[in-house]
């Protein structure tokens, strides 16, 4: 996670910048699209030209134009507070540093509703995007994008969040209100080389593959993609994504972790979440995966899971597939088990192929149909279950050693400070709050 750190600090330091160079009422440029207002810019577009670094444009719509935002700085655009606007259209930003988004509906019937490209703190504060015969939201060349609930992504034909060429994406709730990226001809979230993040209530749901799309996961992880999912806010909630849950491939590696609420991972189409190719995947606490035809969790292909604390995978897999486990463990991969629960799964509550090891110590794994652990020949267990082989009813696996399991540390990550971030919120309010 250290590109992705830094791309947060990055963040924050324009973010104090922001607040610093905030604009004064006076420097408010009024946009009126519906012309009700003759003493106001008949446009967004027209509104740009008189709007230097940290100028404020406050508009009333509907709105119907495409805006191309090229080297800007300190610059927001947005509806009055408390208000939304629907903009027709899309919105390109590159080559720009702090551009403020809010209350802005964006709908385009030819391309991405919103595209950044080598931008840094572009922030969508209550903002959608959905509809778009793109994607919601595209992010390349080492952007970042800030978002605050309540948020949309929905109903887009390629995707909802693609991320890329070590862009990055951070999205917060801590006002308590719902992101949402749901509903997409694509996966919800895609990211190639790039960082993902939430905090929180973010619910990403029923995507699925279209035409030409990349895939119909929930959330779709490669080439050495970054995601984390802290539940602080609110619960984080994927399900009944047509191609599964989570997907990883080509070294990527993902994190969810307990903030004080759950992570829920259910009925989605395959398995709860697959990590392959050199990936990896951190259960930390409160994560709850159920339902699916597939394993609960599938790790193949040289890569590993950390499951730690009090997480509940059960009701996964089809008995009647002799593949089927409540965690499948494959080609030279390994889980490591340290507390929760795999119950009530169709077959082997673990198993684990070609080469691949469980270490397991603390977890319950109970009422599974195929029974506790279960190896092939060439797969191996350390567990508190049993010292040999079969030495457990329900367990079929060899045991290498009888030296106990490896010591893990995991201590939970910090719980960010948007202190600089909820001040430059409350500026905006503060100058678009209509007299």
């Amino acid at each position: 996670m250290r590109n992705f750190k830094k791309n947060v600090v990055r963040g924050m330091k324009w973010m104090l910048c922001l607040a610093l160079l905030y604009p004064a009422a006076s420097q408010a440029q009024v946009v009126d699209c519906t012309g009700a207002d003759p003493n106001a810019f008949p446009s967004i577009n027209a509104a740009l030209g008189s709007a230097g670094p940290g100028s404020a444009i406050l508009v009333t719509g509907p709105c119907t134009e495409d805006l191309r935002l090229e080297g800007k700085t300190n610059l927001f655009i947005g509806a009055w507070y408390g208000q939304r606007v629907t903009l027709n259209g899309n919105i390109s930003v590159s080559d720009s540093h702090g551009v403020y988004l809010y209350g802005l509906n964006i709908s385009s019937t030819s391309t991405n509703g919103i595209f950044a490209g080598s931008t840094q703190a572009i922030i969508l504060d209550s903002c959608s995007s959905n509809g778009n015969s793109g994607w919601g939201l595209l992010l390349g060349g080492a952007s970042e994008a800030l978002i605050i609930s309540p948020a949309a992504f929905d109903n887009n034909v390629a995707g909802g969040i693609s991320v890329s060429e070590n862009s990055a994406v951070e999205m917060t709730s801590w006002n308590g209100q719902l992101i949402e990226i749901n509903n997409n001809r694509g996966p919800g979230v895609f990211s190639s080389q790039g960082n993902f993040n939430t905090y929180g209530h973010t619910t990403i749901a029923n995507n699925m593959a279209g035409s030409g799309s990349l895939s119909g996961f929930g959330v779709d992880l490669r080439g050495g993609a970054r995601a984390q999912f802290g539940a602080i806010s609110g619960p984080n909630v994927v399900q009944g994504n047509q191609s599964g849950g989570v997907s990883l491939q080509e070294n990527a590696e993902i994190s969810f972790w307990n903030g004080g609420q759950p992570t829920i991972i259910q009925g989605n189409g395959g398995a709860g979440v697959s990590a392959g190719l050199g990936s990896q995947v951190t259960f930390f606490d409160a994560v709850e995966v159920a339902g699916h035809s597939g394993p609960g969790l599938d790790v193949y292909a040289s890569s590993q899971a950390f499951l730690f604390g009090a997480n509940n995978i059960h009701n996964n897999g089809n008995s009647a597939d002799p593949r089927s486990a409540g965690i499948r463990v494959d080609g030279n991969s390994q889980v490591v088990l340290r507390g929760g629960s795999v119950a009530q799964n169709g077959g082997p509550g673990i198993l684990a192929l070609a080469n691949s090891s469980v270490d397991s110590n603390g977890a319950a794994l109970n009422a599974n149909s195929g029974g506790v652990i279960t190896c092939d020949s060439s797969s191996w267990m350390v567990s508190d279950l049993g010292k040999n082989y079969f030495s457990t009813p329900g367990v079929s696996c060899r045991v290498p050693h009888s030296l106990g399991n490896r010591t893990v540390w995991k201590t939970q990550p910090a719980n960010p400070d948007w202190s600089a971030l909820k001040a430059l919120q409350a500026k905006y309010m503060a100058t678009a709050k209509r007299k």
